[in-house]
């Protein structure tokens, strides 16, 4: 059953590194899958130097998602048990992480630390694990898109799974909207599913955090709409900066003169903080990075350059 809407944990909770001959558990919380693109995968998986483990179960359907809820959380508790699983990476979002989300045994997940890495749908589960727990989560790259494709950005899985303690977050294209410069908890993902958690027991925590916002095929006004739900809501207030992906395929109709980024301005105009946009990763065309949910990080917004530093390990 949903428990009572929650107070942040003070301290975070950091899962041990990943290392080469690691076993990975795959785990499907969310749609159905591409078979081939799951088992390029694994094969991308195994000549990194992972060993990639999955239940016989997981090719299961349930109508649009990889199973029942029931199968998808048990997949879920399965690995997250295991001692000798180190890390959890999602096969795909879609939908249907919110399922889940009452299903979940948050005392077990913050007893036995892991990583835990997904985007899109998954948001859900990143932010419901976060904000009950002190869990780091790890917003990127998932077998049967990125990682099939062998197209995510090493660089920062490397930094972000393995431990390094002070790392850029690769930024060459990232857009100034605002200048300015703050610190604050990197927290965030899909603006869909921050919002759908809007008014449920798994509500967005946003306080004083760098919230990252990113989504896939929303037209102008629909990322207004949440920008303005959010806004409405008071959780954009305490944020201390943002940080916009590279919003794929969200562009304005054809003809239009306005930019997303205008739209966005219209939005955060009074928040007097810096707002940067552009940052891949979640729904990208290439090079989805590696952003630890959770961990202390720095966004320095200059003229047209764009620094986001973490400050801290994401893993022990």
């Amino acid at each position: 059953m949903a428990d009572a809407k929650i107070t942040r944990p003070a301290k975070i909770i950091r899962p041990a590194a990943l290392r080469q001959g690691n076993k990975i558990g795959l785990i499907a919380p969310a749609s159905s899958f591409n078979r081939e693109a799951f088992l390029a995968g694994c094969d991308r998986l195994r000549q990194m130097g992972y060993e990639p483990v999955y239940s016989p179960d997981i090719f299961e359907r349930d109508i649009y998602f990889a199973g029942t809820a029931e199968r998808r959380a048990h997949e879920f508790h399965e690995f997250w048990r295991r001692d000798d699983i180190a890390t959890l990476i999602c096969v795909r979002g879609g939908y249907g992480s919110n399922y889940l989300l009452e299903k979940l045994d948050y005392g077990t997940i913050a007893t036995y630390p892991k990583i835990l890495l997904g985007c899109s749908d998954i948001t859900s589960v990143l932010t419901a694990i976060h904000d009950r727990t002190g869990l780091i989560g790890f917003h990127g790259p998932m077998v049967a898109k990125d990682i099939a494709d062998g197209t995510f950005d090493q660089a920062s899985w490397k930094s972000a799974l393995e431990g390094e303690s002070n790392w850029s977050v690769p930024a060459p294209s990232v857009e100034v909207l605002r200048t300015g410069k703050a610190a604050g908890r990197l927290y965030g993902g899909c603006l869909s599913m921050l919002v759908a958690s809007l008014g449920t027991p798994y509500e967005t925590q946003t306080e004083d955090c760098i919230l990252f916002i990113e989504d896939i095929g929303e037209k102008p006004f629909r990322i207004d709409r949440m920008l303005m739900q959010l806004r409405l809501a008071g959780k954009l207030d305490q944020v201390r900066g943002f940080v916009f992906g590279e919003m794929l395929d969200c562009a304005p109709p054809m003809g239009e003169t306005y930019t997303l980024q205008q739209v966005i301005m219209r939005i955060l105009a009074t928040y007097n903080v810096p707002v940067v946009y552009g940052l891949k990763s979640g729904h990208v065309t290439s090079g989805n990075i590696t952003l630890p949910i959770g961990v202390q990080a720095e966004l320095t917004a200059e003229g047209a350059e764009v620094q986001l530093r973490i400050l801290e390990a994401a893993t022990l």
